[in-house]
Formats: C-alpha cells, sequence, structure tokens
C-alpha cells in the first residue's frame, strides 16, 4: 500500500518538496475505505503555508487516501457484517464532513483543544486525499489505549474546550451546514439496521424520546462524534492537552454525547461508578473556564452546566441503544451503562408523571 502516482505528484507539488523519502502504512481505513500513510519529505516549503516557520518544518506528513470500494465488492469488508446502501453513503459522507470541518472550521480550535493542521486536500479519479500535519512530529507521539486519572481529566479537559469553542444558538445552526446536521456515529435517525435489530424493550420504546431530548437541547455546540481514546494524541511534554484526530462524525449536539462516549472508551465500569461525580466536575470546571475566556456569561454556564448534567445519563442510554442492535454482546455494556439506562428512563417518566418544574 503506497501512494498512487497522480497522489505522489500532487503531494510534491503542493509541499514544494525535491522528493518523498519514505512511506509508511499507518493503518487501513473502517471497512477497507481507504488507508492512512505517513510521508516523509526532502526539502519541503509548503508554498501555501502563511508564515515563514510553517514553510520547512512539515518534513513529515500523515496522508489520509480514501478510495472506497464499489458497493457490490465490500463483500464481508465490515468487521461486523453492517454492508449495506446506507452504511456505505453514511461513510462517504463521513469523509465529505471531515473535509468540510479541517477546510472552514478547525481554526476555531486554539492549543486547550488542539487538532492537526490540514496543509492540502484534493479530489482525484481514485478517490479524496487529505494531508494532515504529523502530530508524532509536532511533540504528541503518545497513543493509549486505557487512561489513569491524568490521562482522563485531559482528555475531558481538551472536551471542554472544544465543546465551549463551538457552542451556538438554534438560530446560528446553518453555521455548520457541512457538518452532520447531528454529530455522532450512531445516532438513531442514521441507524435503522441497528435500530431494527435491537431486542424489543423499555429502551427501544423509548429510542425517540431519548433522542429528541439530545437533539432539542437548549444548548448545543459541536460534538466530535467519535472521542474515544484512541483518536487521541498524547504529548510527551508534561501537562500539554492532548490532540484530537479523526473528525469524520462532527456534528451537532448535546457535548455530554462525547462525554458519556469517551469515559466508556477508557475506564472501567467500576472506576466510571466510583468517579463519576469527579469526571463530571473536572469537565464543567474546564467548560466553565473556557467559555469564561470566550466572553461567555457565568449565568449562561448555570443554564448549561444544570442542563448537560439532566443530560449525561440520557446520553449514555442513546449510545447504549445503539450498542444493543450493532453487537449485543459488546464489552461496554456494563452494570453501569444499565443504570444509566435506567436513569435516563426514569428521568423520562418524571417529564411526563409531573407538572412541577425542575
Amino acid at each position: 500500500m503506497t501512494l498512487t502516482p497522480e497522489s505522489a505528484d500532487w503531494l510534491q507539488d503542493i509541499s514544494g518538496a525535491t522528493s518523498i523519502e519514505e512511506v509508511h502504512h499507518v493503518q487501513t481505513l473502517w471497512s477497507g475505505y481507504g488507508q492512512i500513510l505517513r510521508v516523509r519529505l526532502n526539502q519541503p516549503h509548503w508554498p501555501n503555508q502563511a508564515s515563514s516557520t510553517d514553510a520547512s518544518k512539515f518534513t513529515s506528513v500523515i496522508v489520509k487516501q480514501i478510495s472506497p470500494p464499489a458497493l457490490e465488492e465490500q463483500g464481508g469488508g465490515h468487521p461486523r457484517g453492517w454492508n449495506t446502501s446506507q452504511s456505505h453513503h453514511r461513510k462517504l459522507r463521513s469523509y465529505e464532513v471531515e473535509s468540510a470541518f479541517y477546510s472552514h472550521h478547525a481554526r476555531r480550535c486554539e492549543a486547550s483543544c488542539r487538532v492537526a493542521k490540514c496543509l492540502g486536500q484534493a479530489d482525484f479519479p481514485s478517490g479524496q486525499i487529505m494531508v494532515l500535519e504529523d502530530l508524532n512530529q509536532a511533540g504528541y507521539p503518545v497513543r493509549h489505549q486505557g487512561l489513569d486519572a491524568t490521562g482522563v481529566d485531559q482528555g475531558l479537559r481538551w472536551l471542554a474546550n472544544f465543546h465551549a469553542s463551538f457552542l451556538h444558538t438554534v438560530e446560528q445552526a446553518d453555521r455548520w451546514k457541512d457538518l452532520w446536521p447531528i454529530g455522532t456515529y450512531w445516532h438513531l435517525s442514521t441507524r435503522p439496521d441497528e435500530f431494527d435489530a435491537m431486542p424489543s424493550g423499555e429502551l427501544k420504546d423509548a429510542a425517540n424520546k431519548l433522542d429528541n431530548r439530545l437533539n432539542q437541547s437548549e444548548f448545543q455546540t459541536l460534538v466530535h462524534g467519535d472521542a474515544k481514546v484512541t483518536n487521541m494524541c498524547f504529548a510527551t511534554k508534561p501537562n500539554t492537552p492532548p490532540a484530537m484526530v479523526d473528525f469524520q462524525y462532527v456534528g451537532r449536539g448535546c457535548g455530554m454525547k462525547d462525554v458519556a462516549y469517551f469515559l466508556s472508551s477508557c475506564v472501567s465500569e467500576s472506576e466510571c461508578q466510583r468517579n463519576e461525580s469527579r469526571y463530571l466536575a473536572t469537565y464543567f470546571e474546564a467548560l466553565r473556564n473556557a467559555m469564561s475566556t470566550r466572553g461567555i456569561e457565568q449565568a449562561e454556564f448555570t443554564s448549561l452546566e444544570i442542563s448537560w448534567r439532566k443530560l449525561y445519563p440520557v446520553a449514555w442510554a442513546d449510545f447504549v441503544r445503539f450498542l444493543e442492535g450493532w453487537c449485543p454482546g459488546h464489552a461496554k455494556l456494563t452494570g453501569y451503562s444499565r443504570r444509566m439506562v435506567e436513569s435516563a428512563l426514569d428521568s423520562l417518566d418524571d417529564q411526563h408523571g409531573h407538572s412541577h418544574s425542575d
């Protein structure tokens, strides 16, 4: 697996490199939709980069080559067998969304919610190509499968700063129309096959109501949409916030979707149970500080915190709904996630059963 000749010519052209030194395969994209490569360049000077300091420093870059298989050729490409036309079109759209995020929105992300710099994008007959800064070269070479308390806090702070950067009102929804109207890869309207496969029961019956509560939250931001620990790149320098990759499912939503999903990806059930209040306190403290530095008033933060804390179990339940249809024996279907589902279902009952204002 290597660069296609047309991609290699184009990369040399946009980077000003005298040659391409090495190409290493990093990983194949989900369901065989392309590949990620690390490419070493000889003496690049990046004519499209504004500052001269940037112009020569990107000697190593990440190239994301998207070359989807034709639907009829997919066969058993999906690890769990979900090869449908809907799934194919969702993946194609996800790469368009990622391209739009890097082109139009990523510049809002500061050091507190670091993302890779996008150095170039193009479409070829063989597929789409995206060139990104190599975060390993930029000082973020550490990857984790699970996290200790410090790592969890760093991840939650990244999310809080990202969410603060993209908070908006319903009237401002149009500014994100090139992204998913509802962020996350598991949201209900894009997962009818998995919903049909769910066992019947209370959670399935309540799926639409839970989805609506998240979508109609008064406070909306952009959610990363796949904020798992393996998409975080940690720095070698202590106390440096991590960087995040993989923005295929970024879109509007309640920040709790990212928080619940992130915690499900990096800490055990017992740690989630034991430290839930501390994790949420860390996130909301970071969010308050980030909103404050962006000139958002304390009163608005207080309202948002009250609203989003109530939606934390709802976000968990929404993710569990997806897992129950997609992979019923999944390791994330724990006692803790079940308790979150019960709490979310109880909150729906409270809404309907009481007339008092909460």
